[in-house]
């Protein structure tokens, strides 16, 4: 399939660059969002009320969905811990290229500095948990990656800009 799916940690512009890559011709799936739709409720909702595992298995079943439909030219932004599950690792690959959206700490912190609805940052200190989260699940993603895109400091046609350069180039995995 020709999609493209873009992982990484809250904050690295998943469903940012999505909603961009939209306007110039693909069409946006982003998973929380569907989730959220269909739930009919908010994320934070979801996890207060069914618990994490819950909706990781929700994040699951769009993936097979996605792959029963055999659709292309699709940008699918995908939860932050989503690749932290092996089968959605391999669910990913059979739908396209996946691109890491990579940011440092830092930028993630500052990015989600005011966030308030993500329920893995309503602690304390949200940096720390960024940087505890980034340090289990950065091997995962690079792991993970057909392509990395460092996002630090880079608007969104210059993400836009270098996906579709690399994704131009053979895959790793062909």
């Amino acid at each position: 399939m020709s999609n493209i799916i873009l992982i990484g940690f809250m904050g690295c512009g998943k469903s940012s660059i999505g909603r961009f890559m939209a306007r110039n011709g693909y069409r946006l799936v982003d998973t929380d969002s569907v989730i959220e739709k269909d739930a009919g409720r908010t994320i934070k909702e979801i996890f207060a009320d069914e618990g994490e595992e819950y909706f990781r298995r929700k994040e699951t079943d769009i993936l097979m969905e996605l792959i029963q439909r055999e659709e292309d030219n699709l940008v699918v932004a995908v939860g932050g811990g989503l690749p932290m599950h092996a089968r959605n690792r391999a669910l990913i690959h059979k739908l396209g290229v996946v691109v890491y959206l990579r940011a440092k700490v830092d930028t993630l912190a500052w990015r989600l500095r005011n966030d308030t609805v993500r329920p893995l940052l309503q602690t304390g200190n949200p940096r720390q948990k960024i940087a505890e989260l980034m340090e289990k699940r950065s091997s995962t993603y690079e792991g993970t990656a057909d392509v990395i895109i460092d996002t630090d400091g880079c608007s969104y046609e210059k993400v836009y800009s270098m996906i579709c350069l690399l994704y131009t180039s053979p895959s790793p995995r062909d």
